[in-house]
């Protein structure tokens, strides 16, 4: 069966790749480097699925005037690791293989820097099979906010209602929701809660699940 969906859009950090886990790393050295501390324990948790300017107030609470230059310097470091490779999740390439065989458009929706979205793309030879890439800096709003899905299918010249959202985090979702497209949630490090099953149609454990349900139609 053909699926119910004209396009895909997809969020990168744990959902296409194995990030999330390995931003985690890179806050404790580049502290180092700065002469800060390390952060605590409740710090990795909330940081995860933020934008930048989300993301500067939040390290802020910990590192007050020192937010923005600690973001800068995990930024530039995780560039420099990032271009070692980074690992695709399970089902991430037959996913895309599936979706260039049936001719589906796609395209990235991150909050990430473009110019990591664009060498995560490349080394891990997926760039092939994206039309298009929307970074956090592209729209005025970041998730939750819908944005950044709204411009996606804008790119893409799709309506939104036929778009699949693909997430792991809980402002991807909320924001996939929000933007009226049919909303998947694929679990990374973030639990799946009440409010999430509110707000997704449906959840699966990898990306070779979002393809079966594709296939049969179901989506």
């Amino acid at each position: 069966m053909a699926p119910k969906v004209k396009g895909v859009i997809f969020d990168m950090d744990g959902l296409m790749f194995d990030t999330e886990r390995i931003w985690d790393t890179f806050w404790a050295p580049c502290c180092a480097h700065l002469g800060l501390p390390e952060p605590p324990p409740e710090f990795y948790s909330g940081c995860r699925g933020l934008a930048s300017e989300f993301l500067r107030v939040y390290i802020g609470r910990f590192y007050g005037d020192r937010a923005d230059e600690l973001l800068k310097e995990v930024w530039r470091y995780g560039a420099e690791q990032f271009e070692k490779g980074v690992p695709c999740k399970p089902g991430l390439k037959e996913l895309l293989d599936y979706l260039e065989q049936i001719g589906m458009p796609r395209i990235v929706a991150s909050s990430s820097p473009k110019d990591i979205i664009e060498r995560n793309l490349r080394t891990t030879g997926t760039a092939k099979y994206f039309d298009d890439v929307v970074c956090g800096y592209d729209v005025k709003k970041s998730k939750p906010e819908p944005d950044i899905f709204l411009e996606a299918a804008r790119r893409l010249n799709l309506d939104i209602h036929d778009c699949l959202v693909l997430e792991d985090s809980h402002n991807g979702v909320r924001a996939g929701h929000a933007s009226g497209a049919v909303t998947v949630m694929v679990p990374d490090l973030m639990p799946v809660t009440d409010e999430m099953k509110s707000l997704y149609n449906f959840c699966c454990k990898d990306l070779y699940e979002v393809r079966a349900l594709m296939e049969a139609g179901t989506i």
